[in-house]
């Protein structure tokens, strides 16, 4: 579909995942479920989500909404929700988009109560996604990131734009 400055303008959200997921773009009336399913997963999620500490009210949990909003109205990248038979089961979004260079970082997690359901899984097993994906790994960061007094590898998977697979024109 064509804007009004005649820029192709795709609808992705909300959008279906296989197995009938939902992704939404998050929205501060949906605070109370992001709280509750993290502050449901605290201690599990704490061991690899460094923000999970800072996520300790509900007001955290709108505010970090408000600027996931603002980060998609500012075309700086995107937080988006997944709800699986109409409960939040987690989150997938980028950090800030590097225009310039054209490249950008993922994040995401599923509550536990959600794994082993084919959405995204945990840490080790999250490895899969990038490479079901065609994402290809670089390389690992040795003890890149210290969280709770503990260092961790970071596995750094790729795409280029030349891999990336064509879609469908909307």
């Amino acid at each position: 579909m064509l804007n009004a400055e005649g820029v192709v303008k795709l609808r992705v959200f909300p959008k279906t995942l296989p197995g009938g997921a939902r992704l939404r773009l998050l929205e501060e009336r949906r605070a109370p479920e992001v709280f509750a399913a993290v502050d449901r997963d605290r201690l599990y999620l704490r061991e690899w989500l460094p923000w999970v500490g800072a996520n300790g009210t509900l007001d955290d949990s709108v505010e970090f909404i408000r600027k996931a909003v603002q980060q998609f109205a500012d075309n700086e990248g995107l937080s988006a929700g997944i709800w699986c038979d109409g409960d939040f089961a987690g989150a997938i979004g980028t950090h800030a988009i590097d225009w310039t260079n054209r490249k950008v970082e993922l994040g995401y997690w599923i509550a536990s109560r959600f794994q082993g359901r084919g959405l995204v899984t945990g840490n080790r097993r999250s490895c899969a996604i990038p490479e079901r994906l065609g994402f290809r790994l670089e390389g690992v960061l040795r003890e890149a990131h210290l969280l709770n007094g503990r260092y961790h590898d970071l596995n750094v998977y790729a795409m280029l734009e030349s891999e990336w697979p064509r879609l469908p024109s909307r």
